[in-house]
């Protein structure tokens, strides 16, 4: 088992969900049950994982859940870029 909040890459995926929820106050209210939902489901999803795989006793197990993490990374980066392009966030 690992302390997840000693890993870098958990506290970025931290800090990147911060910034994420500042941002999202600005996006339309229209979106508060779509795309804005999904993408904070996705960015929490990245160091919510990470700390759970870090919990976890396997290297195996938590391996997996760094796969799940970097699959959310993944989604997040595409509702990122459709964010742009709907002018909703500033690239």
């Amino acid at each position: 088992m690992r302390d997840y909040k000693k890993l870098q890459v958990w506290e970025k995926s931290h800090q990147l969900t911060l910034e994420l929820y500042k941002e999202l106050k600005d996006f339309p209210k229209e979106e508060m049950f779509g795309l804005t939902s999904q993408m904070k489901r996705s960015s929490s999803s990245i160091p919510t994982n990470i700390a759970e795989g870090a919990g976890r006793n396997t290297n195996k197990d938590f391996a997996r859940f760094l796969s799940i993490a970097y699959g959310s990374t993944n989604e997040l980066e595409y509702q990122i870029i459709l964010s742009i392009d709907l002018l909703f966030l500033e690239k």
